[in-house]
């Protein structure tokens, strides 16, 4: 019986007192320091914000679609911490997550770990929402690029028991030009989709019916508004920007804590889709609307451009609510002192774009969204991920970008802040990526370049790079041999190396490794004999210069053998006559 339970909990199909019986059980199941999530004292889904101390957004990225609501088993026996694997379990609450997903998810984790340390993203959130949202894109069904089988559709949001969101995206993502619905295996609306997509596994789309796709984009949303998913309140709030029930982030949370204590990988396709959905009927209940069979359709359509949606709310950007009243109150937006923007290529731009937002008498005003967008052509993102990101004003009415990552396109783009939903002026800045340089050269060894005319240098050149004393990793280099130090022409003879016809080269441009080393190519003698100067040059002023030797071959040592004498026919030697 209690397993049965454990496995199975329908939306609003039990009283407040079963509810956090169910949770109880299982936070005890689970081993000390399981922290239970928050009960709820009345039956079913609640309005979120009665009784709450701080109200979630207005909107969601599901567009509060419906969700399964399978619950791990109750028998877990593992602590928290550890590595074993949970036992293999059949049936609707299997706790095998599949291969491609679970390595979806931990890639998501990893690259904002490393673009947003402060948010603490775990994969096991990921893995949570997945399992509620799609089941582990129905049980792993997905192709080798991680591209669902056939699209993952939910109902369409035309306000009957759903959220009512009118067509955003001309049915590129849901098949549905009237309404819009809830899509692949995190289930984002395709509004939120235009905001958060990403294209995580570098096909050059952004697919909602990617799982790599889906899970990078799922982990920034998670993060949005400078959320700690290490603390429990930003934690709660993250999950029900997803979805505003209060049995949903129940439920998700339960598989949050029960992957926590370890999981098992299993082979594509092979998990158990759940079957409770929290638009079934459960004991005699009649759900809110009558659930709609998702749509299929196959192939996957290509994105169009998607029509112009409504204005999003400013605490959690994607969702289709009224201009918010803080953002109505705005005058203009200006630079709050941002700094220059200029760093040199794979570097973090020191400055971050700040604005403030001001009311018409020069006030700032808290609350209002600010969309930073980076702008031309350039391979820098915000984090290392995102082209666009919205950020909430403070008590100050500032709004402070996240952190721009250069890539390693050089030259200048813009970075672009509006207000979410006005037409304001917006505020531009420009940023400037340089080349990678390096201040100092020096040769890797003291080794003698020495060859004869005619032939190759025996050792090739090895050269380190530093900036401020550490290893310059892939800096670029111009080394050429030239006349005189004093006078540094290029040289029309003596040492070379080839280019890619084995035709002589006397200038080439090369790049340091990730240890600021280089090693050069080969180097050939052409038949002048001397010495020759090589030159290496840095945009940043290091500068070396090497000698190389070239001789003549050695004349040959062996003696040139004396002709024996001829005889004349008497035996004696033939005189020597002269004319």
């Amino acid at each position: 019986m209690a397993a049965q339970f454990g496995r199975r909990l329908r939306r609003g199909a039990t009283s407040g007192a079963v509810v956090a019986a169910a949770v109880a059980a299982l936070a005890a199941s689970q081993g000390p320091g399981a922290v239970p999530p928050p009960a709820d004292t009345a039956g079913g889904d609640r309005p979120v914000g009665a009784g709450d101390a701080t109200l979630p957004p207005d909107g969601s990225a599901t567009g509060d679609s419906p969700y399964y609501t399978d619950l791990p088993p109750l028998n877990t026996p593992n602590k928290p911490g550890t590595s074993i694997d949970l036992p293999i379990v059949t049936g609707p609450a299997e706790a095998g997550i599949p291969a491609t997903v679970l390595s979806a998810y931990k890639r998501a984790e990893q690259s904002i770990r490393s673009s947003d340390p402060a948010c603490h993203l775990p994969w096991q959130l990921l893995a949570g929402i997945g399992k509620v949202e799609s089941g582990q894109a129905r049980g792993g069904r997905v192709d080798a690029n991680g591209t669902t089988l056939s699209p993952i559709l939910g109902p369409k949001l035309d306000g009957v028991g759903f959220a009512n969101i009118s067509d955003t995206d001309n049915g590129a993502f849901d098949n549905d030009t009237t309404h819009d619905r809830a899509v692949g295996p995190m289930q984002f609306i395709p509004s939120t989709w235009a905001t958060w997509g990403q294209d995580a596994n570098g096909d050059g789309r952004k697919d909602p019916n990617n799982i790599y796709d889906a899970a990078q984009a799922a982990g920034l949303y998670l993060c949005a508004n400078n959320r700690d998913l290490a603390v429990k309140a930003d934690l709660d709030r993250a999950i029900l920007s997803y979805n505003r029930s209060t049995e949903y982030l129940r439920t998700v949370l339960s598989w949050f804590e029960y992957y926590q204590r370890g999981t098992h990988q299993v082979p594509d396709g092979t998990g158990t889709l759940p079957v409770d959905r929290s638009d079934t009927p459960s004991r005699g209940r009649t759900p809110q609307t009558t659930p709609t069979a998702p749509v299929t359709p196959s192939p996957s359509p290509t994105p169009q451009k998607p029509k112009p949606t409504p204005t999003p709310n400013p605490s959690e950007p994607g969702t289709s609510t009224p201009t918010p009243p803080a953002a109505v109150g705005v005058a203009r937006i200006k630079d709050a002192g941002t700094g220059t923007l200029t760093v040199a290529a794979g570097g973090t731009f020191a400055e971050r774009p700040t604005v403030e937002a001001l009311d018409a008498k020069g006030k700032p005003v808290a609350g209002v969204s600010v969309s930073f967008e980076i702008v031309g052509s350039t391979d820098s993102h915000f984090g290392g991920v995102a082209k666009s990101v919205r950020v909430t004003t403070g008590s100050t009415g500032r709004a402070v970008a996240p952190n721009v990552r250069a890539g390693e396109q050089t030259g200048t783009f813009t970075v672009r802040a509006t207000v979410v939903g006005r037409a304001l002026a917006p505020v531009s800045f420009t940023a400037t990526v340089t080349e990678r340089t390096a201040d100092t050269l020096v040769r890797g060894d003291d080794k003698e370049l020495t060859a004869t005319t005619g032939a190759r240098f025996a050792d090739r050149v090895l050269v380190k790079a530093s900036l401020d004393g550490a290893a310059a990793a892939s800096v670029g280099l111009t080394a050429t041999f030239i006349t005189s130090a004093d006078d540094p022409q290029t040289q029309t003879k003596g040492p070379y190396f080839k280019d890619a016809d084995g035709k002589p080269l006397r200038t080439l441009t090369v790049k340091t490794d990730a240890n600021g080393l280089l090693t050069l190519p080969d180097i050939y003698a052409d038949d002048q004999a001397g010495t020759f100067l090589l030159r290496l040059t840095t945009p940043g002023g290091g500068t070396l210069t090497i000698e190389l030797e070239v001789t003549a071959p050695a004349p040959d040592p062996t003696p040139t053998p004396t002709p024996a004498p001829t005889s004349s026919p008497t035996g004696s030697p033939e005189a020597t006559r002269t004319p």
